[in-house]
């Protein structure tokens, strides 16, 4: 059976092309808030960080209604360390809406997207949007899209997809260029005439796969799936079972049921095949289960979470300066904290190591885990992190294998040179080279994922902020050799202190430093970047000497270059092995992981 009265779509596309601002506009169009009520932009990106960095982290559902339909909607993360999140919503949707920017064409993440919904045998529409840019070429951007489904092996059905074009920021879309502009009509038209309603059976069994986990304080874990088969109520026993855990059996009851409704989860009794439901008490609820009715208890096929290909060492802070700006400081903490996250985040893996006082944290990619430290910083957590390092395998004759990832890079043409010879030194294979004739250059490198630890602030400067990196993980392949991550040293404090503008302004002529005046350090902490590439040591709380005939006064004349801040970006891609970065609430201070100079030495020899 059919229910026609319900859509159930994903939209899909790569980062920055405009998904969100559509899902706004299909909300303020559809009615779902009041005339005159003031709506934030990108209404869906709820976390700060997602509003700041304008970036979907977690997908989010909501629901519109045109016609009597109700069209669920599910926003979903463009970018390739969040890739986990698409997979497993596509299996919550008949159809995909893949975006695409009419001047940037199609792109890697594009692609990435894009295949995973041609392999759910998804119907795709695909929406032009940005057609409003000056320099917009839509014509030319629908060939691309058709070369790039044939080059996935799209089925005739799937190549014969509908193309809409709109302008989500203007709240418009065509389907002919040539239209005149008015609202998003055709594309809600198109969605309920191309994307399927959803089938099942409604005396069957009840299924329902669980397809995202959403997490509140009050209730806890919510899962959040599509009923496939039969009906769900609230109060009814259930069985919760797992494709990939063919043991687990679980008898459960459905405390309290929600759908969606615009930018709520509204309350429910029951609800029908095809219906997104979210679920609330059962508290070790996970992605891939199964609720199934008692009688017949069948799990859902559903494909694994990628692995995790990164990992990093999260240790309690134990600088001189530990404890004195953060909330939560012990290892206690940090660990609830850590073991919270995987109440929501499924890509994420987080292990105990021999000490109580570290924890070994893996995640998809450095953003991955760099959005993770900013949120427990601003929730008033202080830790250390080591530098982010690959997982390797070993394949059956136990030889060492990488993970590896495909680059694209756009830059200029004058730029390309610099880039190649940078990927070159860190063990990237140069594929393919284009060039559009209007100055820009299209790079296509296979590249090992620890090559790109630490690149992407350097590219940008090589590029002078023009060039666009984008990464897909390719798989594992054999181990490269080694790579040199940095070829400058650290300048390290000396003592203990204030940092004074007599012992900076020495310092300064040893490299870039990283600190002002007034600041606090301490023996071991790294204060600047030195030009060579050996470490030195400094003593910045050094003050001038006075005699009768040297006054004080004196010091106002030097003059200090202006410290080079680093962001938590910056400076995770900064630090080298045998250094940590502490991370406070108010600060990010880099250090050796051996602060005592004598100790550290010793270490280094022993190291060789």
């Amino acid at each position: 059976m059919k229910r026609e009265d319900i859509r159930n779509i994903a939209i899909i596309a790569h980062v920055d092309h405009g998904k969100t601002t559509l899902v706004d506009e299909l909300l303020k169009q559809s009615g779902v808030f009041r005339a005159n009520q003031a709506v934030a932009e990108r209404v869906m990106d709820s976390g700060d960080i997602e509003r700041e960095r304008g970036i979907t982290i977690l997908s989010k559902n909501t629901a519109v209604t045109y016609k009597d339909i109700k069209i669920n909607i599910i926003d979903t993360p463009g970018h390739a360390d969040f890739g986990g999140e698409v997979e497993r919503v596509l299996k919550m949707v008949n159809g995909v809406i893949l975006v695409v920017d009419a001047f940037e064409g199609s792109m890697p993440q594009t692609k990435f997207v894009l295949r995973k919904a041609l392999e759910l045998e998804l119907p795709v529409i695909v929406c032009i949007n940005k057609i409003d840019r000056p320099e917009a070429r839509p014509m030319e951007v629908i060939d691309e899209v058709l070369e790039l489904l044939m080059d996935l092996d799209a089925s005739d059905a799937q190549l014969d997809c509908p193309f809409v074009f709109a302008s989500a920021r203007d709240g418009y879309a065509l389907l002919n260029l040539e239209d005149e502009p008015k609202d998003m009509t055709p594309l809600f038209e198109t969605i309920i005439n191309s994307i399927p309603a959803p089938q099942g059976d409604p005396e069957a069994g009840t299924q329902v796969l669980i397809s995202t986990i959403d997490y509140n304080e009050y209730v806890g874990r919510i899962g959040v799936g599509r009923v496939d088969n039969g009906s769900i109520r609230v109060n009814q026993e259930m069985v919760m079972v797992n494709h990939h855990d063919p043991d687990q059996c679980k008898k459960v009851k459905i405390s309290r049921l929600y759908e969606f409704d615009g930018l709520n989860k509204v309350d429910v009794t029951e609800a029908g095949i095809g219906s997104i439901v979210a679920i609330s008490g059962i508290a070790d609820i996970h992605i891939g289960d199964t609720l199934c009715s008692p009688e017949d208890p069948k799990p859902i096929p559903f494909q694994k979470i990628s692995e995790p290909t990164i990992a990093m060492h999260f240790l309690v802070n134990d600088s001189p300066l530990a404890g004195k700006e953060g909330k939560y400081v012990t290892s206690r903490h940090l660990r609830d904290r850590l073991f919270r996250e995987l109440n929501t985040d499924v890509s994420l893996r987080v292990e105990e190591t021999e000490t109580t006082e570290c924890f070994k944290v893996s995640g998809r990619g450095e953003l991955h885990l760099s959005v993770l430290i900013e949120n427990m910083r601003r929730e008033g957590y202080e830790f250390a992190v080591s530098k982010a390092e690959v997982l390797y395998r070993t394949d059956d004759k136990g030889h060492r294998l990488e993970p590896m990832e495909r680059a694209y890079i756009d830059v200029d043409d004058e730029y390309s040179g610099n880039v190649i010879q940078k990927l070159g030194e860190r063990k990237g294979e140069l594929l393919n080279m284009n060039s559009n004739g209007s100055g820009s250059t299209r790079l296509e490198f296979l590249i090992p994922a620890r090559g790109l630890i630490g690149y992407r602030g350097e590219f940008l400067t090589d590029t002078k902020g023009t060039g666009v990196l984008n990464t897909i993980f390719e798989g594992y392949g054999p181990y490269k050799g080694d790579i040199q991550y940095r070829k400058q040293g650290s300048l390290i404090a000396f003592e203990a202190g204030e940092a004074i503008t007599y012992g900076l302004f020495n310092a300064q002529e040893r490299g870039a430093l990283f600190i002002g005046p007034g600041e606090k350090v301490y023996a071991g902490m790294v204060i600047g970047q030195n030009g060579k590439t050996e470490d030195i040591e400094l003593n910045v709380c050094k003050t001038k000497k006075l005699t009768n005939t040297r006054s004080s006064s004196a010091d106002e004349a030097l003059k200090l270059t202006p410290p080079r801040v680093l962001s938590l970006e910056q400076c995770l891609e900064f630090i080298d092995t045998d250094e940590l970065l502490e991370i406070t609430p108010k600060s990010l201070r880099i250090r050796k992981k051996i602060l005592d100079p004598t100790l550290r030495k010793r270490a280094a020899m022993n190291h060789k």
